[in-house]
């Protein structure tokens, strides 16, 4: 027999939690179980057979296929059962056997995911990480703990992100990638561990960059990889491109911001 759904859009064998909050607009799946510190804004569809629990909040407009587990603890030994969150913003795609953890009180005590991110299956995104907008992680990424990635930012296909790593707007890692150092914006890069091989011109182009934008990450580019620079030289040169390349000017300010924040712990990658 086939159990129709429920007026309000939420199938009769789904469990929500009464305390959930839930905008009547949302839609849930077959045997779906929401606990009771989840709210879920208007225009939200939700698969069947997920699991969302903790203290998780999500936006409008979001689609989460099926078989999703979102909300759970961290997976770290120091956790004692925090009140720590996961925010997902707006119009995310979530596909399938996606696992997003709260955060925990060792740092922000929050992971968050921003605004129109498309999130391949069995991506996993561990505690404290931070995420932009309008990302794409391919099938089987996975991001260790407080890792932040900046936005427009695409990860091949079984990417591995270390812990603490930043990754950089507008960069792109190849498939089966390693990433154990910061990733400079614009740069792609590939290898285990991941090392640079070129800018990620294409998709600048789809972008809108004009050509004179993308001259200036040519020449960053050079600078940071090619010239036989150290990485105090390759920042001078860097930081020179605006008086050729006016248009620029936010560009190689952003590529300054991030390796003056780089850790130098982690370094960037080279």
């Amino acid at each position: 027999m086939t159990l129709a759904a429920e007026p309000s859009g939420i199938h009769a064998t789904a469990l929500v939690d009464p305390r959930a909050q839930l905008d009547s607009s949302v839609t849930v799946g077959p045997y779906t179980v929401i606990g009771p510190h989840v709210s879920i804004g208007a225009g939200t569809t939700v698969g069947a057979h997920c699991v969302i629990e903790g203290h998780t909040s999500i936006g409008i407009d979001n689609r989460i296929f099926q078989f999703n587990a979102l909300g759970g603890v961290p997976q770290d030994k120091k956790y004692a059962g925090e009140p720590c969150e996961l925010v997902i913003g707006d119009r995310n795609t979530i596909r399938e056997f996606c696992t997003f953890n709260i955060g925990s009180p060792g740092d922000l005590g929050v992971t968050r995911m921003g605004n129109d991110n498309w999130i391949m299956a069995y991506v996993h995104v561990a505690h404290d990480c931070v995420v932009g907008n309008q990302t794409i992680f391919a099938n089987n990424t996975t991001l260790g703990g407080h890792v932040h990635v900046d936005d427009w930012v695409i990860l091949g296909g079984f990417t591995g992100v270390h812990q603490f790593v930043r990754l950089g707007a507008h960069s792109f890692t190849a498939v089966s990638s390693v990433v154990l150092a910061d990733l400079p914006p614009f740069v792609m890069c590939q290898g285990q561990p991941a090392k640079a091989r070129s800018m990620n011109f294409e998709g600048l182009r789809r972008r809108g960059f004009s050509a004179d934008r993308i001259s200036a990450v040519k020449a960053m580019h050079k600078a940071l990889y090619r010239g036989g620079l150290t990485l105090e030289q390759a920042k001078l040169n860097i930081a020179e491109l605006t008086q050729k390349h006016p248009e620029s000017t936010p560009d190689v300010q952003m590529m300054l911001s991030f390796l003056e924040q780089s850790s130098p712990q982690r370094g960037i990658v080279r």
